[in-house]
């Protein structure tokens, strides 16, 4: 019974750090992210989910930021992000919360 509570217990810690998705990158840190007009919702419930700029194994490319509805009611978008740690940089992608 033991052995099976502490099974559990170590799935269940591996699996909320092994949830968030995230990338090391130890070249450069990323360019500013771009400005630009939004637009309006192309109807009722959509959420801006805005842009980012992306690693992709030998430079940062842009990718858009575009309209979505969330997965679920009440679904709130947590963005991309990079955080400095180190001697380089780490992204954790974006996210409905």
């Amino acid at each position: 019974m033991y052995f099976t509570r502490a099974v559990l217990w170590v799935m269940l810690l591996l699996g909320g750090v092994t949830g968030v998705a995230q990338t090391v990158i130890r070249v450069a840190p990323p360019p500013p992210v771009r400005v630009g007009v939004v637009g309006v919702a192309p109807g009722p419930g959509y959420v801006w989910t805005g842009g980012y700029q992306s690693w992709n194994g030998t430079r940062y490319v842009w990718v858009a930021g575009r309209w979505v509805r969330p997965p679920r009611a009440g679904g709130i978008w947590v963005s991309p992000r990079y955080v400095h740690s180190g001697s380089g940089w780490v992204f954790y992608k974006g996210y409905w919360r």
